[in-house]
């Protein structure tokens, strides 16, 4: 009978609208999904010897969604580990120990609480250590990383993902 009244109201609040539409967040709210290591890649072993790093970045099946040409939906969450790397023989990075790992988020009026000189839309963006603490970087540095990308939905390798996916 619970049971039965719960899924009741469930579709009342439904029905008159009363579902709630997510909070509006901001750079540093968004959590790292727990289950982000069985979403599809958005790609892999990203090699950055600049850094002498390796990323591997996952995206939810709202991002897997999106295309070249309407970019990223509402509900999209992209994660990013960095490796740090060595040079192998080849020439070619080998991933180390996991670094940090960064989510980037979009959803209808989130960011809002950024300069707007460095709003990308609505993305947020949020940094961890290995350990999950929350990383010590100034997520306005993300920004102004993302905010020249803002015709490829401010996403880097946005054109090698979607060239990857014909």
């Amino acid at each position: 009978m619970l049971r039965k009244t719960l899924h009741l109201a469930l579709a009342a609040a439904v029905l008159t609208g009363c579902a709630t539409a997510p909070k509006p967040l901001n750079d540093g709210e968004l959590a790292v999904p727990a289950d982000y290591k069985g979403w599809p890649k958005f790609l892999s072993g990203v090699q950055r010897p600049d850094a002498k790093q390796v990323r591997e970045i996952y995206m939810n099946p709202v991002a897997a969604g999106a295309t070249a040409a309407g970019g990223f939906a509402n509900g999209s969450l992209l994660v990013m580990e960095n490796y740090a790397a060595t040079e192998g023989a080849d020439g070619k990075l080998v991933k180390g120990n996991l670094l940090r790992v960064f989510v980037m988020g979009k959803n209808a009026g989130w960011g809002q609480g950024a300069a707007p000189a460095l709003r990308n839309g609505n993305w947020v963006y949020a940094s961890y250590l290995a350990d999950g603490t929350k990383g010590p970087e100034n997520l306005d540095t993300c920004r102004a990383c993302h905010l020249p990308l803002a015709g490829k939905d401010f996403v880097h390798r946005y054109d090698e993902h979607f060239a990857q996916k014909k």
